[in-house]
């Protein structure tokens, strides 16, 4: 059982209490059975139940209470089953608490509660549409929604869902005009620039917002919960710090009425400048990359793009590919060293070296206006050649 007076989730929850809420896809309400809270991770084990129907009254409007169990696709029988962020959505509340139907933990982990989504795909399966896709969910890439934004664009007013990222600019009074009914709105940059966000309070309907590695914003253009009532999912990630701020002041508190607020590494304008060519500045202030190692994971850098560029720069003769494979070699070794004894560098790390590495044989090859291909792969050979990342 939660103490919700002493560190339990902010709206109170107990194992083995049943919670019911509305579902868009199934046009009913869905359940689900609490089974465990952890008040270390703040996580609840959410199991998805096999109902939907009318507003309940009570426990006993379910009828015979089972879990839901997934045979789409290759769940090949497991229940839809995870372990979620422990803030009750505002859309849910505690129906009643019933025994648990099913004690063991589970090993999935999200911090969105999906409750009823799956529910939807295994009866769009039952029905033999494997083929499912979620009405009104569009991803769009960065030239996409520039076209979906241009002007005399049609008004697309069925679209819920919404998620762009690698954007280097949007409009969000665009977005507002040409998706009125977004219920879910995602969008990401490369330190892109937001103009007009302030009128993302126009989308009254709007449950879940992320917004990642986008600028531009101020404490003017803060949501507000009187103008976005439902809001459950509040996800910031490297955006100002003063628009972060006015975010965290307004809807901290928002977590008693069922808002899910994460909002980290807030920048400062001096933050964006210094790492407008810094490919790896995603690794400030990542949760197992000390201070210490990203200052010196930049240098590295920056000292190998200027060895890169002086070899680069040099007439090309028998030795340059050579030059160029013993600078991979160093690049590695130097990260073999920063990665030491406690390793940091994972699978999303060593995918970020090798593009931050690229990145300066594209830059030198849209200066020079040809393919450097025999260039790129010498300097990737050397780093494969001696990385133990």
């Amino acid at each position: 059982m939660s103490d919700t007076t002493t560190g339990g989730p902010p709206r109170p929850l107990s194992v083995g209490d049943i919670v019911v809420g509305p579902n868009d896809l199934l046009g009913e309400w869905v359940a689900a059975q609490i089974t465990s809270i952890d008040a270390n991770w703040k996580k609840v084990g959410v199991l998805d139940l096999n109902w939907s129907g009318p507003v309940p009254s009570s426990t006993d409007d379910l009828g015979v209470i089972e879990p839901l169990v997934l045979t789409h696709n290759s769940w090949n029988g497991r229940l839809s089953y995870v372990n979620c962020d422990w803030v009750l959505p505002r859309s849910f509340h505690v129906l009643g608490s019933l025994p648990l139907i099913h004690e063991q933990p589970s090993n999935s982990y999200t911090s969105i509660w999906t409750v009823g989504y799956q529910l939807a795909r295994q009866r769009a399966w039952d029905r033999g549409e494997r083929d499912w896709n979620e009405p009104g969910e569009l991803e769009m890439t960065h030239a996409d929604l520039a076209n979906a934004l241009a002007d005399g664009a049609p008004v697309q007013s069925d679209v819920r869902s919404l998620k762009s990222t690698a954007l280097s600019e949007v409009d969000c009074l665009r977005i507002v005009s040409t998706f009125p009914n977004l219920t879910r709105l995602a969008l990401g940059g490369n330190l892109g620039q937001v103009t007009n966000a302030g009128m993302l309070n126009k989308l009254g309907r709007l449950r879940d917002l992320f917004i990642s590695n986008l600028f531009g914003m101020t404490k003017s253009d803060c949501l507000l919960p009187i103008e976005i009532p439902n809001l459950e999912y509040l996800y910031l990630d490297s955006v100002p710090q003063e628009y972060a701020s006015a975010m965290r002041s307004r809807w901290r508190s928002e977590a008693a009425n069922g808002t899910s607020v994460s909002i980290t590494k807030a920048r400062k304008p001096e933050w964006v400048q210094e790492n407008l060519e810094n490919p790896l500045r995603d690794w400030d202030g990542r949760e197992h990359i000390s201070s210490g190692r990203f200052k010196k994971a930049v240098a590295q850098f920056k000292k190998t793009r200027s060895e890169v560029f002086e070899a680069l720069s040099a007439e090309p003769d028998e030795t340059t590919l050579g030059r160029l494979e013993d600078l991979g070699r160093d690049y590695a070794g130097a990260f073999n060293r920063l990665d030491g004894r406690s390793p940091f560098i994972e699978t999303e790390e060593r995918e970020e070296l090798f593009a931050a590495l690229a990145s300066v044989i594209d830059e030198f090859e849209l200066e020079l206006g040809r393919p450097l291909a025999a260039e790129r792969q010498a300097l990737l050979s050397g780093v494969e050649e001696a990385r133990d990342w």
